[in-house]
């Protein structure tokens, strides 16, 4: 059986540097390549763990480094790195598009264990909902002008957009490549009319972040029958709203994967390291 490998050797360059390093002690870890190429495998073709072809990482050695490497905050570094080089380059775009998109569950992703021993890496819900179509996660994330995550955040899929932004928000951090501090601030967020709310546009207003929101139709009401106490409408720019369309194509991009489309995992945590993984290799592949 021949398998379909996706990591090249340059984008390999990029992330072999940034893995964790052998163990002083004890036994060295298994190829980091394959145990990579093991998870997109997993994720791009939605099938369980234990159909891995064997010219890649045994199952369980997969799992456990996904789960693992999720839990101690891996994937998270290596992304981290990943775009501290990319913005030392200007190679990010700072004008962000921020939106969620809901992944519908499978069945084999329920039954996970209320209490575990993740603490609190682990929300105590799995990021799993339930409403008349099942069983769902909805997925919160953040892009650049090129439509590249760089942000990530998983909840349940009945969760509001709307409260669900700021943290989100407080996942764009970027450290320098020399010193100063972290970027965390975009230039502009650009969101659809779901994010239009007072305390969301105060709290980019504070920051110093331009919003590019526009205003449902029930809100442009109500602020015309208040007449003169409803106040100004917003700033609006509906020439770079336009530029919206990254994150939907970030989205796109990101569920051509089939396991990310579609959930099969037991833990959010898991589930939230692929699409880490996922937005790692979008980000080297250029």
């Amino acid at each position: 059986m021949s398998v379909r490998l996706v990591i090249t050797d340059a984008m390999w360059g990029r992330i072999e540097p940034l893995m964790p390093a052998d163990p002083a002690r004890g036994r060295r870890w298994a190829d980091h390549r394959r145990t990579l190429e093991a998870i997109a495998w997993k994720y791009r073709t939605c099938s369980p763990w234990r159909d891995l072809p064997g010219e890649l990482e045994p199952f369980q050695t997969a799992h456990k480094r996904l789960v693992r490497w999720a839990v101690d905050g891996t994937w998270e570094r290596i992304l981290a790195a990943v775009l501290i080089e990319a913005d030392a380059g200007d190679d990010v775009g700072w004008t962000v598009s921020v939106d969620s998109t809901v992944c519908r569950a499978h069945q084999h992703s329920a039954g996970a264990r209320k209490r575990g021993s993740l603490g609190r890496s682990e929300p105590a819900d799995h990021a799993l909902g339930r409403s008349r179509g099942g069983l769902s996660t909805k997925v919160h994330l953040a892009s650049d002008t090129q439509a590249r995550p760089l942000a990530i955040h998983v909840t349940a899929g009945q969760a509001g957009d709307a409260p669900a932004f700021v943290a989100v928000m407080a996942r764009i951090r970027i450290p320098r490549s020399g010193r100063g501090r972290p970027r965390t601030r975009p230039a502009a967020v650009l969101a659809d009319r779901a994010y239009s709310s007072r305390s969301i546009r105060g709290h980019l207003r504070r920051r110093g972040i331009r919003a590019i929101i526009p205003q449902p139709a029930d809100q442009i009401g109500h602020r015309l029958r208040r007449g003169r106490a409803g106040g100004r409408p917003p700033g609006f720019d509906a020439e770079a709203y336009k530029e919206r369309n990254a994150v939907e194509r970030c989205i796109a991009r990101l569920k051509q994967w089939r396991g990310l489309a579609m959930r099969t995992d037991k833990l959010a945590i898991a589930y939230q390291a692929a699409l880490h993984v996922a937005a790692i290799l979008v980000w080297t592949r250029r």
